[in-house]
This record gives C-alpha cells, sequence and structure tokens, in this order.
C-alpha cells in the first residue's frame, strides 16, 4: 500500500460499454504521512535508513550486519557498570565479535557495486574509538598505510558472530519487550553471492499454480477461525498452529503469508495519524490491523520463530498518494516489506498489498486477498517497489531511483492476465504530429478498454474515448491518441480475458503530454471497445475484413466493407454520425449475404466522422447478435442526398445469397444488390428448378401523380430452366424489388432477396400487361410490351403461349392470331375508341370453347392517361 498502504486502489469497470472506467485516484491523498518512523523498537532491517541528503540515484549500501545493529546509531561496548538508563535507546552488544568492514560506493551508472575494505582493523582498535565513524577511518588510513592493493573479497563475519546476540532498544509503549535475532540471518546479502541472477529460481520454479498449496491454505484458514475463537495473540502459538504438517520451508511460509492476508487489515486511521501506529507484533495481532511496518514486522518474527531467514526491506511503493511521475529524490521511504531465504535465495513478498485495498477517498479497506505479492519475481516486483539499498532488488542490473519514478505504473493484474508492454518503455510520452501510441501484448486473448482524463488545477476530467483510436487482437492491443487540446493526460487501460462477462480491471497507466494538438473533427463514441475486428471476429465465423483501425476516407459519400466469413452467417449493421437520425440511418445500409462473404454497401449523406458496427450471428442459429467489428468512415467530399438513400425496410439480405441458393434459385445475372439504370428499365434473370415458383414485389416510399400500382411494373417471364424479371420503372428515384419464391410442397411465398433500383432516367416508363392465371411457364410475351396502348390505331401482336390451340385479342371485335413456323402466335390488332381494354386469351382444350385469359391491355384514353 504505498506509503504503508495496499499497492493501488483496484479499480474495476462494469461489462457494460454506456459506463465509463473509474478516476484514477492517485491524487486522492494529499496527507503522505512517512509510516516508516515507527517507534524506536529493535528489529533487523534488511537495509539502512535511506540518507535524505544524499542525491545519488541509488544509496551508498551499507554494511548489513552493522546496519542492522546499529541502526545509525553510536555502538560502543558495554560494561557491567552501565545501568540500564545509560543504555536504553543504544543498541547494546552483548558478544564481542569482529569483521572485515566492507564499503560501499555507487559506480558512474548510479548503481551498487561493493569493495571490500583493504585492511582489517583490530577489536581493540574498535573498542578505543568513541563511534563507529572513526572506526572507518581508521580501516581506511590503514588502506592507505599499505601501498598494497589487495583485491575485491567478501565480506566475513567472525566466528562469534554465528553465535546470538542480543539487542535491546527502547520501546514506546512497552520497555519490558525485547528480541534476539539470529546473527546467520544476516550472514547472507544478495550482494554478496558470486553467482549471477540469470541462474536465480523464478516464482515458476518454485510452484508453477497456486493450487499446490490448497492443502496448506485451507489448514491455515481454518486455524485461523479456531485461534481467533480461543483469543490466541502469541506470536510462537500462532505459528507454530498455523504451520503444523508443513513438509518444507517454502510452505511454512506460505501458511505465514495466508494467515497475514486474511487476519490482518490495514489500519487507515494510524495511516492518517488518527491514532497510534500498531507496528509490534502483539499488538497488531490483538488489534487485528497494522501498517505495513505492522505486516513486515510480524512476517519477520513469524519467520523467526520457524528459524527461516527473513529480513524487513524498507523502500517506495507506489501505492497510496502515488502520482503518475512522482518524485521521489530526497524523501523518506514510505513503504516496508519482506525478503525471505528458501533453497539459499532470497525471494521478495509483501503481505500488506496482498491483503486488500485502500480506498483513501472513503476511507475504507477491503479484503481482497492478491497472489501476486507472494514471491513474486524481482524484475516484475521492482514496477510498484523500489528499495532504499537497490541490491534488495535482486536484479541483475539494478535500476535507478528516477528510471522507477519514470517506470510505467502497473497494477498486479497486469501481469495476472499475461500482459506484457511493448511501447512507450517509460511511463512519460510525447505527442508526435498531435498523436501517441501506447501498445501492449498478451499472452492470451484479452478484452481491453481505456480511459482518458486530462489534468487541470482541480478535479481531472474524463474526456471521451473518442479522441482514441484501440484495436485489439489475440496478441495484444494498440491505442492510438489524438488529445483535443495541448495538455497533461492520464491514460487508464484496463483489460479483461476475451469473451468474459465479468469486470474490466485495472492494468497500467501512461501519461500523455501534448504540446501542439492535431486539428481534428469528432469522432463518434465507440461503445464496442475496440475499432476494426473484434478478436472474436474469428470465433464468430469472420476470418477477415478490407478494413482496418485506420478512418476510411471517401469522396464519392459512399463506402463498402467486405467480411470474408468460414460459413454463413445473418448480419445487422449500424451507422453512427452526430448529425444522422437513426431513423434514417438504417437506410444508409444495404448488405449482402453470401456463404463465404458479406457486403456492406454505406451511404454518407453528411461530412465528417462516422462509426459503422457490424453484428453477426449464424445463419441458421437462434442465439443473439454480436459485435464483430467497429470501423470509422470519414466523409470528406460528395455526400450522398437525403432523397437518394436506401429503401425504407430493406432487408438484410439483398442481392441473391444464401437465402436464393437455399430455394433452389442460382446464377443470377446481376450479382450485386444495387441496379442503376438510366433508361428506367431493366431485366434480372435467375435458374430455377421446376418446381419453384417465383414473384416479386415493387416498392417505392413516395410516388408523384402515378395512378398505376406499381406491380403493374413488373412482369415475368418464365421458359424451361429459366426466368427473367423485367422492370419498367415510372418515375426518376430509388425502389426496392422485392423477391419471393415458394415450391410446389409449401403453399406460401418467403422472402428470398431485395434488389435496389436507383433510376436516373427522366423519361417515365410505361407499365406491362396485367397477366393472370393462364400466363405461365413458358408464355414470353414479344409485342406489345407495353400494358397501355393508342386508341384507334393498329398494333402489331406477337406471343409465345405452350400448349394453346387457339389464342385470340378481345376487344370491340375478336381477332385470332396466327401461329408462325416459330411456334409464335401473331397478328394485327385495331385498338378502336369504344372499349378502354383489350383482353388476350387462348383455348388450351378441344374438349370445351372457353377462352382462358392471359393478359390485358388498356387503351389510352382521359381515364388511363399517365
Amino acid at each position: 500500500m504505498g506509503s504503508c498502504g495496499s499497492s493501488y486502489v483496484r479499480r474495476t469497470v462494469p461489462i457494460s460499454p454506456t459506463v465509463s472506467p473509474p478516476h484514477f485516484l492517485g491524487h486522492a491523498n494529499a496527507n503522505n504521512n512517512n509510516n516508516t518512523d515507527f517507534p524506536e523498537d529493535t528489529y533487523s532491517r534488511g537495509q539502512p535508513q535511506r540518507d535524505q541528503n544524499t542525491p545519488e540515484k541509488c544509496n551508498k549500501a551499507r554494511d548489513l550486519s552493522l546496519s542492522d545493529v546499529t541502526n545509525g546509531n553510536h555502538v560502543r561496548q558495554v560494561s557491567k557498570r552501565d545501568s540500564p538508563s545509560q543504555v536504553l535507546g543504544e543498541v547494546v552488544v552483548c558478544k564481542e565479535w569482529d569483521l572485515q568492514g566492507s564499503l560501499a560506493r555507487s559506480n558512474d551508472n548510479g548503481r551498487c557495486s561493493w569493495i571490500s575494505s583493504a585492511s582489517k582493523a583490530s577489536l581493540s582498535d574498535f573498542r578505543s574509538k568513541k563511534n563507529m565513524f572513526e572506526f572507518w577511518e581508521v580501516a581506511e588510513q590503514n588502506k592507505k598505510n599499505s601501498n598494497v592493493e589487495k583485491p575485491s573479497t567478501k565480506r566475513q563475519l567472525s566466528n562469534e558472530s554465528t553465535q546470538n546476540f542480543r539487542v535491546v532498544k527502547k520501546p514506546t509503549v512497552r520497555k519490558d519487550i525485547s528480541y534476539t535475532v539470529e546473527a546467520s540471518t544476516l550472514s547472507i546479502l544478495p550482494g554478496e553471492r558470486k553467482t549471477s541472477m540469470v541462474g536465480r529460481k523464478s516464482r515458476k520454479d518454485l510452484f508453477h499454480d497456486p493450487k499446490v498449496f490448497r492443502r496448506v491454505d485451507n489448514h491455515v484458514l481454518a486455524a485461523s477461525k479456531q485461534l481467533k475463537t480461543e483469543k490466541v495473540h502469541s506470536v510462537q502459538k500462532i505459528t507454530q498452529c498455523i504451520t503444523q504438517g508443513a513438509q518444507s520451508n517454502l510452505e511454512r511460509v506460505r501458511a505465514i503469508w495466508i494467515w497475514l492476508c486474511h487476519n490482518i487489515e490495514y489500519d487507515i486511521s494510524g495511516y492518517l495519524g488518527l491514532s497510534e501506529k500498531l507496528c509490534l507484533p502483539e499488538q497488531v495481532i490483538e488489534a487485528g490491523k497494522g501498517v505495513c511496518c505492522g505486516y513486515s514486522r510480524l512476517c519477520l518474527e513469524m519467520c523467526r520463530v520457524l528459524g527461516i531467514q527473513c529480513v524487513e526491506i524498507s523502500g517506495h511503493g507506489k501505492g497510496i498518494g502515488y502520482r503518475l511521475g512522482q518524485n521521489y529524490q530526497n524523501t523518506k521511504s514510505n513503504h516496508m516489506w519482506n525478503a525471505v531465504q528458501l533453497g539459499g535465495q532470497w525471494f521478495l513478498l509483501d503481505a500488506c498489498w496482498g491483503a486488500g485495498t485502500v480506498d483513501i477517498g472513503t476511507r475504507t479497506f477491503t479484503k481482497r486477498y492478491d497472489e501476486f505479492y507472494f514471491l513474486p519475481d524481482p524484475e516484475t516486483f521492482i514496477d510498484s517497489h523500489c528499495p532504499d539499498d537497490c541490491q534488495w532488488q535482486l536484479t541483475d542490473s539494478p535500476i535507478s531511483l528516477e528510471d522507477f519514478e519514470l517506470s510505467v505504473f502497473k497494477t498486479s493484474e497486469f501481469y495476472r492476465l499475461g500482459i506484457s508492454l511493448i511501447s512507450p518503455k517509460s511511463l512519460h510520452l510525447l505527442t508526435v504530429s498531435g498523436e501517441a501510441v501506447i501498445s501492449l501484448g498478451c499472452s492470451a486473448p484479452l478484452e481491453f478498454t481505456y480511459q482518458i482524463l486530462q489534468q487541470s488545477e482541480h478535479n481531472p476530467q474524463d474526456l471521451s474515448s473518442s479522441f482514441g483510436l484501440l484495436t485489439v487482437s489475440r496478441k495484444g492491443m494498440n491505442l492510438k491518441l489524438l488529445p483535443p487540446v495541448g495538455g497533461i493526460y492520464d491514460i487508464m487501460v484496463f483489460a479483461r480475458p476475451a469473451l468474459s462477462q465479468g469486470n474490466f480491471s485495472w492494468v497500467c497507466t501512461f501519461q500523455v503530454e501534448c504540446q501542439e494538438p492535431k486539428p481534428s473533427e469528432e469522432r463518434p463514441e465507440n461503445p464496442f471497445l475496440s475499432w476494426g475486428l473484434q478478436q472474436s471476429a474469428k470465433d464468430l465465423g469472420i476470418k477477415d475484413c478490407s478494413h482496418g483501425i485506420e478512418p476510411f476516407t471517401t469522396e464519392s459519400g459512399t463506402f463498402e466493407l467486405i467480411l470474408h466469413t468460414m460459413k454463413p452467417l445473418m448480419v445487422l449493421c449500424e451507422l453512427v454520425h452526430k448529425d444522422l437520425d437513426p431513423s434514417l440511418a438504417k437506410r444508409c445500409v444495404a448488405s449482402q449475404i453470401e456463404e463465404e462473404k458479406i457486403t456492406c454497401h454505406v451511404l454518407c449523406p453528411f461530412h465528417g466522422y462516422y462509426r459503422f458496427s457490424v453484428f453477426v450471428k449464424d445463419f441458421e442459429g437462434e442465439g443473439s447478435y454480436q459485435n464483430a467489428g467497429n470501423f470509422l468512415i470519414q466523409c470528406t467530399g460528395t455526400t450522398t442526398n437525403l432523397n437518394e438513400l436506401f429503401p425504407p425496410s430493406l432487408s438484410p439480405a439483398c442481392g441473391p445469397g444464401v437465402k436464393t441458393r437455399k430455394a433452389g434459385i442460382s446464377k443470377p445475372s446481376h450479382s450485386g444488390p444495387i441496379i442503376s439504370t438510366q433508361q428506367g428499365k431493366c431485366n434480372i434473370t435467375f435458374h430455377i428448378p421446376q418446381d419453384v415458383e417465383l414473384t416479386a414485389v415493387l416498392a417505392k416510399e413516395q410516388m408523384h401523380n402515378n395512378k398505376q400500382t406499381l406491380n403493374r411494373y413488373v412482369l415475368l417471364t418464365y421458359t424451361d430452366s429459366k426466368i427473367t424479371v423485367s422492370v419498367s420503372l415510372p418515375q426518376a428515384g430509388i425502389y426496392r424489388l422485392g423477391l419471393f419464391a415458394k415450391t410446389s410442397s409449401i403453399k406460401d411465398f418467403s422472402h428470398v432477396c431485395d434488389y435496389v433500383l436507383k433510376c436516373s432516367s427522366e423519361q417515365p416508363g410505361t407499365p406491362f400487361p396485367s397477366t393472370f392465371s393462364a400466363w405461365k411457364k413458358g408464355c414470353v410475351l414479344f409485342e406489345p410490351r407495353s400494358g397501355t396502348l393508342e386508341p384507334h390505331s393498329w398494333v402489331r401482336f406477337r406471343i409465345r403461349v405452350p400448349g394453346a390451340q387457339k389464342v385470340c385479342v378481345v376487344g370491340e371485335t375478336r381477332t385470332e392470331l396466327q401461329l408462325n413456323k416459330s411456334r409464335v402466335w401473331e397478328g394485327e390488332i385495331f385498338t378502336g375508341g369504344a372499349s378502354s381494354e383489350l383482353k388476350m386469351a387462348a383455348k388450351f382444350s378441344s374438349e370445351t370453347s372457353n377462352l382462358d385469359v392471359i393478359m390485358s391491355f388498356e387503351v389510352m384514353g382521359l381515364q388511363t392517361e399517365l
């Protein structure tokens, strides 16, 4: 918990895309007290107190055994004549010991390196000096006088140092408290090892999965309840009880960790200075709470009971009160944690951060166990914990405090979800040409989202996600940021497992500085997280598409998106623009569904940016539509006239595709769903099975001064295996031609596809003749094609009627047509003027004299003129 608090205030974002992620509360704590200023009780530490006046990037490392014993105080030999009051508050060494001093320095890179003293000061010299600083002066002088440069050797303790020594300091609350520390626990320091960190064991080498501790964890949790019931506050009794049955030091450390995380709460009141900070083990156990030093000291004491080497480590933690890029130079350390030795190697752990999270704004602690802080790898732990002594980073290449300040802020969820940092490598990044890019990798498919906070003098301002373009793949994410104005922005990134229904977790934060914003139009919000194809698209049956994250610029006011599919899919589309009404937006999209392809035709009636979202589901499935992709369109040139949008109530299945194939309709003459005609006429042909019957319905939103029904402008002509849909459009405009099919076994027609007909002809088309039931397969009208005839005129008729024995035209008179060698009935007919209609009829059976009407024509008059 930064400042002796939890690692961070864990954030979660609801799955609902309409809810923005929470604000980053890194600035919430103004009272950043240093909780390592605890009472003067005696415990070993892994490093000395930081020199606040030293500007080096990495503190000078002092001799561990000396720092643990002296803690920077004067050391003197105690005689029997000294009274308790004379030594109270000073470190008392109860056994004589000797050592070879080891001096530390910082190299040019700000990293710690160790050199041994060139000479060995005798115990008598040590006793004769008033303080330890004079001892070091003597050692340095002896080195100079020797005139011999000796090689650097590892610091050695005398034989006496392996014995126990007793350390007593004046406590704040109880004056009778004393602890015995094994000198052997101080004999090994990370920097003293000659082996490289490259060969060190990782956490996975110790255990691959925390489930291996299930038996230990269950025992600790059960024992904890019993210990609470019995009100046991003894460190030794609790430690022995919870580690009963543990078979290794690893399991014993695990038991201590689990007990601490589940039985000690963070003391917010103590952190804020509203009550005494609890650090002494018995106090922490009895109260059930403590600040970071309470966790670390209790861990230290419990390990001592078991003979496990453990030290406390002080340093800086990015927790409560942390601000992005915070400067820690010349400031007191604000956190404490532990290191334990297992198998001759040091491992880190922080039970304080593993126990839960703190919301400093509401002053509440939330129990939330975090497995990450149990023996994490040093390379990941350093992102949030920087020890005062850089050797306790436990890495081959320790980083400086400045590098720690500039490192990207990552939460434990960052590593739990298997995320890796691609770019930038540091917390702070500058925009280039008004843009900045953040890239993350992932070991398993994840979903990402983000929040943009603009820094201000008061509270950060939550900006629209439209100022970022996020694209996600199975291998990671890429976020392009386009700040609207100059300034500083905090970018919070959230993630969750792909296709999960859980909340998003905060994983990392960056800081973007924009000095020269790039002028840009407002982009639409994207509630579906990312641009381009969703990484779940393949699971939904989509292989790839024609466009990605980059905005598609159109100068013609149209856009075409092609999705290549692995199976037939149903599709729904959504088009969003700040000036576009949702009802009109539905008329801006026409989609065609084929076996292995979905083509979406989009119209742009306004300039600016559009969000185009695609939703799919299995063609035969009953499930719900799922978002498969979101695309950004920018219209910069000609826009589509609002009067030229697609017809209303257009089917999602336009043009020939899966439905026409299932109906047996094949080989269309027009493979696309949109047909443009400058003459106002077109013929669409298909091949159909013998048992399939097709019909067509023509529709237009508005018709002006047209007295004929639109069905008169469509004529279907059947041949042996082909059907022709002839269309003659009465006015310029946009039409919907719906095709319906049925088989001999099904009585009702079902919709198979829609065509969009765009007519630009100023010359109105004429209607076709009205057809009746005798108009069947094989019937072909050659002349006249128009269903309206001029009065008092001769008109040539030519028609093929299979199976007819006689064909005639009935008007004022009855005129029989003659069958020619091509099996076509033909003849000249006078329209007359008295009658308003001519009927063509045929006789199909010799057993009856009845005639079946095939079709009728209107003779133009005052009532029928267009």
